[in-house]
């Protein structure tokens, strides 16, 4: 070992030094002994000051047991010279808030407590000054947390963008669906005739090798109607964000309307969250107008997308206020019923205390959804969105269906 310890053993030293800590009270184990030892090697001390930081860094874990070190030390080391402060500590009689000196040679401790460099929080420099004062930092709840109850119309756009991310995240694994296609899987129960025939030529025909293959599994296909009329001017934005979710992540067919049908699906898919909207808010023409359901569907079921509708779960997001006749929609959904596996409503004013579905559009509607969601809230959204899921796992199973309120108010 070069400079002060030059021909020692460093382990011994280690050893020797540790055990008369011990004998005087400090608890110096193993572990302490080891990064002793392994800060020797690193930083060979050539100077009494660089021993006594590096021991002390290194075997003392408690202020408390920094009076019986600096005894043993001395004990030790009688004959040396006084141990210099290092030059980051503070001199003598000055008052530092962040940087507290720690005496070395003295039995009397310093309430700053660790080394003379040591920065402290100011939660323990102000706790160190006044016993009796007890501040706790402020706890704030995060972005998303803040947003949750918060309606619709008193978001802004960075607010709306971070709904935007929370909708993406929560349909990014979207279940899938059995087809009656086939893949060869080894896993599979099923035996594949023909690649297990066209192995068997090279056998004489004896099928020796058996080849097995599964039902191939794709995303559960979805359409999004969106309502962008006066009555859900407060809700277009963030149900815009939500078309874009499931556009992106689960490859949906999206629609708006108000008195005609717009197809957004091209639109929402952009990369850009802000051009998405952009282009979606410029295309729809006829938003924050009047609102006509039954025909909109209709017009969706006559189209070449109707066969999108096919096998998929639809969702509606409408406050059920539509100025066709509520007969009228209520063929409409009969006919959608028929094609759709799953018909979801999400209704902006269901999570409202002692909601009950007596509109006319709505009560014509409700006997041919699956569920009925509140998504009036960011909260209400976003669990929406993930309940969503949970209607699309259950390959065969019928949800049942949703009885209307006994009024219905025209």
């Amino acid at each position: 070992m070069s400079g002060l310890l030059r021909g020692v053993d460093r382990a011994a030293f280690a050893v020797a030094f540790a055990d008369r800590l011990r004998r005087a009270g400090v608890p110096a184990g193993l572990t302490e002994v080891d990064d002793f030892v392994r800060a020797l090697a690193t930083n060979p001390p050539v100077q009494l000051s660089t021993l006594y930081w590096t021991a002390r860094i290194s075997l003392v874990r408690r202020h408390a047991h920094l009076a019986a070190f600096d005894r043993v030390f001395t004990a030790v080391f009688a004959d040396a010279p006084p141990l210099p402060l290092p030059r980051s500590a503070a001199p003598p009689g000055a008052r530092d808030d962040v940087h507290v000196p720690v005496p070395a040679t003295t039995d009397d401790v310093g309430p700053g407590g660790g080394l003379p460099w040591a920065t402290l929080p100011p939660a323990v420099a102000e706790a160190a000054e006044s016993e009796t004062a007890t501040r706790l930092p402020e706890r704030t709840p995060s972005a998303l947390a803040g947003l949750a109850d918060r309606p619709f119309e008193d978001l802004d756009g960075a607010q709306l963008d971070l709904l935007g991310d929370a909708l993406r995240a929560a349909v990014a694994r979207w279940p899938t669906r059995r087809t009656r296609r086939h893949a060869v899987a080894p896993s599979g129960r099923r035996i594949a005739l023909r690649p297990t025939i066209a192995r068997a030529r090279r056998t004489a025909w004896e099928p020796v090798e058996v080849v097995r293959e599964r039902p191939v599994r794709r995303p559960r296909r979805v359409v999004l109607l969106c309502d962008v009329s006066e009555s859900m001017r407060a809700q277009a934005a963030a149900y815009l964000h939500l078309m874009r979710a499931f556009a992106v992540a689960a490859d949906a067919e999206v629609f708006a309307f108000a008195t005609t049908l717009t197809r957004l699906t091209v639109a929402l898919r952009h990369t850009s969250a802000t051009a998405a909207v952009a282009q979606a808010s410029a295309a729809v023409t006829d938003r924050f107008g009047g609102t006509r359901i039954a025909t909109n569907l209709r017009a969706l079921l006559a189209s070449h997308h109707g066969d999108a509708v096919r096998g998929a779960v639809v969702v509606i997001g409408s406050d059920g206020w539509d100025s066709d006749p509520p007969g009228d929609l209520a063929a409409a959904m009969a006919r959608l019923r028929r094609r759709a596996y799953r018909i979801v409503w999400l209704n902006p004013r269901a999570g409202a205390p002692g909601f009950a579905p007596r509109v006319a559009g709505m009560a014509a509607a409700l006997p041919y959804c699956d569920r009925l969601l509140p998504a009036g809230t960011f909260r209400e959204l976003v669990a929406a969105a993930g309940q969503l899921q949970s209607v699309t796992c259950t390959d065969g199973l019928k949800w049942p269906t949703l009885t209307p309120a006994p009024r219905i108010i025209a």
